[in-house]
Formats: structure tokens, C-alpha cells, sequence
């Protein structure tokens, strides 16, 4: 159960939590970036892992816009193209280019900087939602999870997850032009902001029974305007293709991500748990299953309804949809749920406990992220 909010700290007291926050993160994702220098193949840069997978597709949308119409090899079949990829991200990483930077390295800084802010966000929704200790563990439970890695990368989850809690951060504050701003960004930034944006609305109907007239029209407003970003993005895409659904059919040509509520997850785990015999495919397997847990375990408790939804919504999103398995954990990084038992239990231990246990945990998140990006030879 969410505990009562924290009294507002002193200016200065708050500045130096979130320069703290600030030092963690620079430390994890330094040691991230030594982990993948430390497993990079022969010939291969941290750079160039850095840089792998989707990041290429989001430089491309940034240098050379969306394309106009379907993408198709030389056997005529339909692949994917940057139309997948939704435009706030590489929009940022092409504003930044204008300092000078590359293209490669501005969508390393603005995934640098966001994971930083996203950092600053989860602690301070942490801290509100229940104590300051539970807002420094929440923290680096989401920052070195397994598949924080990229939050290195040229990836869009950085960005998401700063706008996600600081939607929410702003939902409870009941700062609802915030909310409103944020939550249409982060329906701009991925396909699970419309999770985000049914978070808002929740909240923006809870406060039906606490705020005047005025305030609830303007949160309901601002829940409405979060939630126009996804049908607008897709309805958008689907104008410059020239077929409504133009969205969806490039995702499923190039990525394979079609939802199917949960059929091929099922498919996955049943194989894999039966006669699965590589540890990345069994490992995979388990943190789906541990995340269904953890969220159901989340859910008993009752946090704060919102953040449920949020959760809720995400997970269903990740679970819900076929696609490349191995790519799952790294769609899990947002779902913000999935760790709260574990925020909220090593909240309450005492420092030389909850300093090796995230010491521990985040040795292993660290390297298991970047053994996908170097060695593991498929997309993530």
C-alpha cells in the first residue's frame, strides 16, 4: 500500500538527493559502458554496440525523415522501414545535430541525458509515493535492471522512461498541464505511451472527487490531450503510407510484433521450459514469468491506481505481442510495476543490506545487458 507522502524537503536537502541521483547514474552507466568494452568482440567499438539494432533505424528517421510509402526486398516482399518508429526521439536527436554533433552521437546524448532525468524522475516519484529510502531503491532497481543497457544505447527508452514518471510525478502532484505535456510526449516517443496515456486518464478521473470544477476540467483535458498522441502518430503514419493501418503492417513485416494476446509467449514459454537448451532463451523465459509475479504481487498491495494502470497495460502490451523473444526484456524496461515488491520490501531494510543486495543485483543486470549487445548475436 502506498505510504503517506514525505514532507517537502528543503530546497538545498532536495538538491543534494538528486545530485546523488545523479552520481548513481553516472556510475551505473559508466560501468555499463566498461562492461560492454569489456565483451566487445574483436574489431567492435562500445560505440558500435551502442549504436547496434534499432539505433540505426532511429538515425535514419532523424537524417533522412519518414519514408513515403512501403518498403519491399528484392523478392518483393514487405520489410520494415523508420515508420515503425515513433518521432519524438529521433526529432530530438536531429535538433541536437545542429550543435554539431554527428547524428550517431547526438542520439547517444540525448539517451544519456534522458536516462539521466528519468533518474531524477523515478526518485522523486519514489520518495512521494512512499519514502526517500524507497525512492533511492526504486532508482537503481530500474536503472541496472537486466536490459538497462539501453539506456546507453541510441534507443528510445531513456526519453520514454523520463516522461513516463515524470507524467506520473506530475499526476500526483496534480499538476495537470504537466501531466498533459508529458503524456502526449510520451505517446509520441513509443507504441506503450498509449499505456501511459490510460494511466493519466485514471488519474484524471480519480481527481474527479477531490478537485473543483476548474480542476477537474483541466485534468481531464490534459488526460485527453495525452491521449490523443498515439491515434494521432498512427493515424499520421498511415496518411503518409497512404493505408490507415500502414503502421501496423510494417511493424508486423519487419519485426514480426503483432499482438496476439499472448499466443506466441505461450508458444515460447511452453518450448522453452519443455526442451529449451540455451541459457539466454531459458533466462528470457524466467524474467517473463518473474515479471508476471512481481506485477500480480504489485497489484495485492495497492499502490497508487495509476501506476497499476500503467503497469497493468504495459505488461499486457509485452506479453500480449509476438515478435523476437529475446527483444522482451528490453520492453519490459519501463514497466515501472514489476518493481515495486522489490522497492518496497529493501526500502525498509537498513543500508548494509540494501547496499550488497543492489550491489549484487546490479552486477548482474549490468552484465547480462551487455553480453546481449556484444556477444549474443541477435537483435535485443
Amino acid at each position: 500500500m502506498t505510504r503517506t507522502a514525505q514532507p517537502v524537503a528543503p530546497p538545498g536537502r532536495t538538491l543534494w538527493h538528486i545530485t546523488v541521483v545523479l552520481g548513481l547514474f553516472v556510475a551505473i552507466r559508466g560501468l555499463q559502458s566498461a562492461a560492454v568494452s569489456w565483451l566487445a568482440l574483436p574489431g567492435a567499438s562500445v560505440a558500435d554496440s551502442l549504436l547496434s539494432w534499432d539505433a540505426g533505424w532511429f538515425v535514419r528517421v532523424a537524417g533522412e525523415g519518414y519514408p513515403t510509402g512501403y518498403t519491399y526486398d528484392e523478392d518483393g516482399t514487405l520489410v520494415g522501414n523508420g515508420i515503425a518508429f515513433f518521432p519524438l526521439y529521433p526529432a530530438l536527436i536531429r535538433l541536437l545535430s545542429f550543435t554539431g554533433l554527428s547524428l550517431p552521437d547526438a542520439a547517444l546524448a540525448v539517451t544519456w541525458a534522458c536516462g539521466a532525468a528519468a533518474s531524477v524522475a523515478l526518485f522523486l516519484l519514489g520518495e512521494r509515493l512512499y519514502d526517500r529510502r524507497t525512492g533511492y531503491v526504486l532508482t537503481v532497481l530500474v536503472i541496472a535492471q537486466p536490459m538497462s543497457v539501453v539506456l546507453n544505447m541510441g534507443y528510445s527508452e531513456g526519453l520514454f522512461l523520463a516522461l513516463a514518471a515524470g507524467a506520473l510525478l506530475a499526476a500526483h502532484r496534480r499538476s495537470w498541464v504537466w501531466m498533459g505535456v508529458l503524456g502526449l510526449a510520451g505517446a509520441l516517443t513509443r507504441p506503450t505511451g498509449f499505456a501511459l496515456t490510460v494511466a493519466l486518464a485514471v488519474a484524471a478521473l480519480l481527481a474527479w472527487r477531490t478537485e473543483d470544477r476548474r480542476g477537474r476540467i483541466t485534468a481531464l483535458g490534459a488526460a485527453a490531450v495525452a491521449l490523443a498522441g498515439t491515434p494521432a502518430y498512427l493515424l499520421w503514419a498511415g496518411h503518409r503510407i497512404g493505408d490507415w493501418d500502414a503502421w501496423f503492417r510494417v511493424q508486423t513485416a519487419g519485426w514480426g510484433s503483432t499482438f496476439d494476446f499472448g499466443r506466441s509467449t505461450l508458444a515460447f514459454l511452453d518450448d522453452t521450459l519443455r526442451t529449451g537448451n540455451g541459457w539466454v532463451q531459458v533466462s528470457v523465459a524466467w524474467i517473463l514469468i518473474g515479471a508476471v509475479l512481481l506485477a500480480i504481487t504489485a497489484v495485492l498491495h495497492r499502490p497508487w491506481w495509476p501506476l497499476v494502470a500503467y503497469g497493468l497495460v504495459t505488461l499486457v502490451l509485452v506479453v500480449g505481442q509476438g515478435g523476437y523473444y529475446h527483444s522482451k526484456p528490453r520492453l519490459l524496461v519501463p514497466v515501472l510495476l514489476i518493481m515495486l515488491p522489490l522497492a518496497t520490501a529493501l526500502g525498509r531494510a537498513r543500508w548494509r543490506t540494501i547496499v550488497p543486495a543492489l550491489a549484487g543485483y546490479a552486477a548482474f543486470g549490468l552484465w547480462y545487458g551487455a553480453y546481449l549487445v556484444t556477444v549474443w548475436p541477435y537483435t535485443i
